[in-house]
This record gives C-alpha cells, sequence and structure tokens, in this order.
C-alpha cells in the first residue's frame, strides 16, 4: 500500500472533510481515501452523464403538442 502527505491544505479544506467523515461515520483519513478512490474509479458513470449533458442543450427537443388540463368533479 502506498501513503501520500498532503501538504499546505486549506484549514477550511480539512474543516469540510472533517464534517464529511462524520457525516459518513469515518475517519478523516478514511474519507480522503473514499473520495480519492471514487474520484479515480473506472466506472466513471457519473462523468459520462456529465459529459453528454454538457454536449446536449435541449434546443433539438421535439415537445408533443399538449391539452388542456382535465376537469375534476370534487363533489
Amino acid at each position: 500500500m502506498a501513503a501520500i502527505v498532503v501538504r499546505n491544505l486549506d484549514d477550511d479544506v480539512q474543516r469540510r472533510l472533517k464534517e464529511r467523515a462524520a457525516q459518513n461515520h469515518r475517519s478523516m483519513e478514511a474519507e480522503a481515501r473514499a473520495i480519492l478512490t471514487s474520484a479515480v474509479s473506472g466506472s466513471g458513470f457519473v462523468r459520462a452523464w456529465l459529459e453528454l449533458g454538457a454536449t446536449q442543450q435541449g434546443n433539438d427537443l421535439v415537445l408533443p403538442p399538449r391539452s388542456a388540463p382535465r376537469s375534476i368533479d370534487l363533489s
């Protein structure tokens, strides 16, 4: 297993990492490990979804015709 040292980490980043770790019931080290693992994971589903979304502007979507809402009898 490799070990890394992160120097000059901003105090606010450390505070938010500590809060996130507490929310996930992990140590800061375990939370950082989870974040790094997720960031380099092979699935890439979210990354691919965001890249696809960035290329789609929605201008070419064909919207079906709409009708007036149906009336509801509440008596």
